[in-house]
C-alpha cells in the first residue's frame, strides 16, 4: 500500500511538474513614492479566492511567480498606508504574463490626520480543529503573566500546586510555540510566571489536535504562541512591568529581529524577579475504627519562596534560495530559588486538649539550568504548497535542589521535648535527543496530504541524597536515599488527510507510536536494587467534520473524535520521598501506566457571535495525584485513576454592543465522575461544576480604554479531592503614548481577594483532611510597553522543534 502511495505521489509530481511552465510578472509603484520594496503579493485561484502563494516585491517593486499550471488567477497586493489591489482574472498558459506597472493608490488612512480604524480582535476564535484566545483583547492581560493569562482563559483552571487542567481533566501538555515549556507543576508554574503576558499572541486550546501533533496529553494540549515580528530590516520591542501584591514584583523583556533578503536574525531576553507568599493551613481529623475521634491535627505553615528567572533565544534563518530555508536556534534558561517554610502544628486529643506541639523551619535552595540547540531545514517543491520539513533537537537539563529539614517538638508546658534535623541534596540531569520530518503535499481539489515521522530519545539520571544530623554531623540515611536512572526512546509515525468541498470538510489522521522504557533504581545498603522495563505500541485515530448548515457558513456544524496518551513526567516515576515535615511526605511512583483517553465533541458556531460545545471524554489509568494515610502520616504521590470520564456543554458569545462596548460571555457546565481502587480505599466521586467569565471591553477618545472582567467556579470533585468555590473581578485601563507606539497599562486583579483555594481531601483511612491556601493573587500592575521598526510582513518563519512533548514532561 505504501509503495502505490509513493508511487502515486511520484506520478502526480511529475505531471504536475510537466504542466507547471506560466509565469506571471509585475512591478508595483506607489503613486508619488516609486517603487515599493517588500509589498505583500499573493496569488490566489481566480475561482474560490484560495491562496496559493505569497511573496515580497524586490527593491525595484518587481515580483514573479513562475512554474504555474494552466489556470485562471488573481494578483493581490497589500501595502501599508495604500488602498488594497486586486487583479481581473488571469488566464495562465504556457507563457509570461506581464502585468506591467501596478499604481497604488494611497489609502484614505493617509489623508485622515492619523485617523485610523481598525478592528478589534474577538476574545475567543473558534476553528476546525481548536479553539483560540486573543491575548491582546483583555487589557488585563498587560499587567499579567503567562499563568494568570491562563486562568483567565475559557474552559482551563490552575490548581493550587500549579497542576493546570482543561474542561476539568488533568493530563494537559503545554507548549510555548510548539517548544517545551520546560517544567511542570509548581515549577511550571514558576515559569510561566517569569513570561510577561505583553510577549503572548494566541492562546491556542486543543482537546483533539490533529495527528501531527504527539498523542501525549490525554486531556489535550494548551500552544502558548508568542508575538512575532513582521518587519523587514530591524525592528524590536521593549516590556517593563512592576507589580505590587503582598511582595513587589519585577519583570522586564527584549525582542529584536532583523531580516533582509537571505538571513533573518532573531532574539529574546526576559528577567524576572519574584517573591510569593503563600499561607497554607491545613486540617486533619484522625478517627477510630466506630468514626469516632481518635486525635485532631492542625497545622499552618506560611511558605515565602524568592525566584530569580532569566530565560534568552537567539537564532536565524538563512534563505538558501526562493525555495529552502536552513535555520537554527539556541535557548537557555537560568532558575534560582530559595525557599523558606515556618510551620506550626497542633496535635490535640479527641476533647482538643494539647499534645503537643511541632514547629517546622524547613529552607530549600533550587538551581535549573537548561540549554538547547534546533537546526531545521524547510523546502517548498513547488507554488502548490508541497514542502518538507526537518528538525534536529538536543536539550539539556540540569538541576540541583540543596534542603535543610528542621523539626521542635515542644509539650503543652512549652518544653522542647525533641529535635531533629534532615539535609537532602537532589541532582538530576536530564538530556533529550529528537529527530523528525514532516511532508506536506496539497491537491488541486482543495485536498492536502501530510506525514511525518518522528524519534526521541529521553535518558534521566536523578540523586536523592538525605542525610540525618546528629551534634552536627551528618550521618546517611538509606531509607530516604536513591539513584534513579530512567531511559526512554519512541518511535513515531503519522498521516493525515484532510479535504474541502463547498459546504462539507474533512479531517482525518492516524499516529502510530512505540515506546521502550527502562527503569532502573540502583538501591544501596538498605534498600535493594529494582528494575522495569514497559514496551507498548499503540495507534491514535483522529477525526474532524464540518458542515456549513447555509450557503455563505454562516451557521456550521462541528463533530471531532481524537484518541490520546499521558505519559508519567520523568521524575513521578522516581520513587525518593521528600519531607514537607514530619508528617507529610510527597514522592513518586515507579509503577504508573501510561492513560489513554477518548475524546468526542459537537459544536456549532453562529459566525464568530455565538458557539455551543458538547463535550465527552473517558479514560483510563489518568494519572492524578493521590493521597495516603499511614500511621498518621500524609503521602502524596502520583497514582492511576482506573476509570474516569467527564461530559461537558460550553457557551461562548462575543457581541459588540455599540461602538464603545463590546462583551464577550463563556459559560461551562462539566459532569466528572471518578472511580478506582486507592490503596486500603474505594474511590467512586461524582459531581458538577459550573464555570463562567464575563469580559466587558470598553473603548474612550484619545486612545484610552478599559475593561472589566469576572471569572466564577464552583465547586469541583475531581478524584481524591473536593475543590471549593472561588473566582475574582479584574479591573484594566489603557492609554496608548508615543504617537501609538507605547503603551501604559494599569490593571487591579481579584479585587475582592476572593481567588483562594479551598478544599477536602477524600477517601483516607480513618481520616478526615481538609485546606486553605491563601496565595498572592491580589495584586496591582502597570506595565511599559514600546514597539519600534516597520510592519510588513516577512517570510515563513520556522518556529517548531522535534523535542516539544518530551520536554513538556520535564520537572526542576
Amino acid at each position: 500500500m505504501l509503495k502505490k502511495l509513493a508511487s502515486l505521489l511520484l506520478l502526480y509530481s511529475g505531471i504536475a511538474g510537466a504542466q507547471s511552465s506560466g509565469k506571471i510578472i509585475g512591478k508595483i509603484i506607489g503613486t508619488g513614492h516609486g517603487p515599493l520594496e517588500a509589498t505583500v503579493v499573493s496569488l490566489l485561484l481566480a475561482e474560490d479566492n484560495s491562496l496559493v502563494k505569497t511573496q515580497f516585491s524586490g527593491q525595484d517593486g518587481s515580483f514573479e511567480f513562475s512554474s504555474l499550471k494552466q489556470n485562471n488567477y488573481k494578483i493581490s497586493i497589500e501595502y501599508l498606508g495604500y488602498t488594497k489591489y486586486e487583479s481581473q482574472s488571469i488566464a495562465v498558459a504556457q507563457e509570461s504574463v506581464s502585468l506591467g506597472e501596478i499604481n497604488l493608490q494611497p489609502s484614505e488612512a493617509n489623508t485622515l490626520n492619523e485617523v485610523v480604524i481598525q478592528k478589534q480582535k474577538n476574545f475567543v476564535e473558534r476553528k476546525i480543529d481548536r479553539t483560540v484566545v486573543n491575548v491582546d483583547a483583555m487589557i488585563s492581560n498587560a499587567g499579567a503573566d503567562a499563568m494568570e493569562v491562563l486562568e483567565k482563559s475559557p474552559g482551563i483552571i490552575v490548581e493550587e500546586n500549579g497542576t493546570i487542567k482543561l474542561k476539568g481533566k488533568s493530563g494537559v501538555m503545554v507548549f510555548i510555540d510548539d517548544k517545551p515549556t520546560y517544567l511542570s507543576g509548581a515549577d511550571l508554574e514558576v515559569y510561566l510566571k517569569s513570561l510577561p503576558a505583553s510577549t503572548l499572541d494566541q492562546i491556542e486550546i486543543m482537546t483533539n489536535p490533529p495527528a501531527q501533533y504527539d498523542a501525549a496529553g490525554s486531556a489535550g494540549v494548551i500552544n502558548i504562541k508568542t508575538k512575532k515580528s513582521k518587519a523587514r530590516g530591524f525592528n524590536g520591542s521593549v516590556t517593563s512591568r512592576i507589580s505590587q501584591g503582598k511582595r513587589t514584583h519585577y519583570r522586564d523583556g527584549l525582542n529584536l529581529n532583523y531580516t533582509d533578503n537571505k538571513i533573518r536574525l532573531f532574539g529574546n531576553v526576559n528577567y524576572a524577579n519574584q517573591k510569593f507568599v503563600n499561607d497554607l493551613d491545613i486540617f486533619r481529623r484522625y478517627k477510630n475504627e466506630d468514626g469516632s475521634t481518635k486525635s485532631l491535627f492542625d497545622q499552618n505553615t506560611i511558605m515565602r519562596n524568592k525566584v530569580t528567572t532569566g530565560n534568552a533565544k537567539i537564532g536565524m534563518d538563512y534563505y538558501v534560495s526562493e525555495k529552502s530555508t536552513f535555520g537554527m536556534s539556541l535557548i537557555g534558561l537560568l532558575k534560582s530559588g530559595k525557599e523558606k517554610k515556618s510551620g506550626k502544628s497542633s496535635l490535640t486529643n479527641a476533647s482538643s486538649v494539647l499534645d503537643s506541639t511541632i514547629i517546622a523551619d524547613n529552607r530549600e535552595d533550587n538551581k535549573f539550568k537548561n540549554a538547547g540547540v534546533n537546526l531545521n531545514f524547510r523546502h517548498e517543491f513547488d507554488t502548490i504548497g508541497r514542502k518538507i520539513t526537518m528538525d534536529a533537537d538536543y536539550i539539556k537539563y540540569e538541576n540541583e535542589i540543596d534542603q535543610n529539614f528542621k523539626n521542635y517538638i515542644y509539650q503543652p508546658d512549652n518544653t522542647l521535648s525533641e529535635q531533629d534535623e534532615l539535609r537532602g541534596h537532589l541532582p538530576s540531569n536530564i538530556s533529550i535527543y529528537t529527530f523528525k520530518s514532516d511532508y506536506t503535499h496539497p491537491f488541486k481539489n482543495q485536498g492536502k496530504l501530510e506525514a511525518g515521522y518522528k524519534i526521541s530519545y529521553s535518558k534521566t539520571d536523578n540523586i536523592a541524597d538525605y542525610a540525618d544530623v546528629m551534634d552536627n554531623i551528618p550521618v546517611p540515611n538509606y531509607d530516604s536515599s536513591n539513584h534513579f536512572k530512567y531511559d526512554e526512546t519512541i518511535n513515531a509515525l503519522y498521516i493525515n488527510y484532510s479535504q474541502n468541498f463547498k459546504r462539507f470538510s474533512f479531517q482525518t489522521g492516524w499516529r502510530l507510536e512505540t515506546t521502550i522504557s527502562k527503569g532502573n533504581q540502583l538501591g544501596n545498603i538498605v534498600k535493594p536494587a529494582s528494575r522495569f522495563k514497559k514496551d507498548y505500541t499503540n495507534l491514535f485515530p483522529t477525526l474532524f467534520l464540518s458542515y456549513k448548515l447555509d450557503s455563505v457558513g454562516n451557521n456550521q456544524m462541528v463533530v471531532s473524535y481524537g484518541k490520546r496518551i499521558n505519559r508519567p513526567y520523568f521524575q513521578d516515576l522516581n520513587p525518593f520521598l521528600s519531607p514537607l515535615d514530619k508528617f507529610t511526605y510527597y514522592s513518586g511512583n515507579p509503577y504508573l501506566n501510561p492513560s489513554f483517553s477518548h475524546n468526542v465533541e459537537l459544536s456549532y458556531n453562529y459566525k464568530s457571535l455565538f458557539s455551543t460545545t458538547l463535550a465527552y471524554m473517558n479514560s483510563k489509568d489518568e494519572i492524578n495525584e493521590t493521597i495516603e494515610i499511614n500511621d498518621g502520616i500524609y503521602y502524596s504521590r502520583p497514582g492511576n485513576i482506573g476509570k474516569s470520564e467527564a461530559l461537558s456543554i460550553n457557551f461562548n458569545s462575543d457581541l459588540t454592543i455599540n461602538d464603545w462596548l463590546s462583551t464577550n460571555v463563556y459559560s461551562e457546565l462539566v459532569y466528572t465522575n471518578y472511580k478506582s481502587q486507592l490503596y486500603t480505599e474505594n474511590l467512586d466521586t461524582q459531581g458538577v461544576f459550573w464555570f463562567v467569565s464575563v469580559l466587558n471591553r470598553l473603548k474612550f477618545k484619545d486612545g484610552w480604554s478599559g475593561e472589566i472582567s469576572g471569572r466564577y467556579t464552583s465547586k469541583i470533585e475531581s478524584a481524591q479531592f473536593t475543590v471549593g468555590a472561588r473566582g475574582a473581578v479584574n479591573l484594566g485601563v489603557q492609554k496608548k503614548i508615543l504617537q501609538g507606539k507605547g503603551s501604559l497599562k494599569f490593571a487591579v486583579n481579584d479585587i475582592f481577594y476572593t481567588n483562594i483555594n479551598t478544599g477536602t481531601i477524600n477517601n483516607l483511612k480513618l481520616t478526615d483532611a481538609n485546606y486553605k491556601n491563601k496565595g498572592d493573587t491580589r495584586f496591582a500592575a502597570l506595565t511599559f510597553t514600546y514597539s519600534f521598526g516597520k510592519s510588513f510582513k516577512t517570510r515563513e518563519e520556522h518556529e517548531s522543534t522535534g523535542s516539544e512533548s518530551e520536554q513538556n514532561r520535564v520537572k526542576n
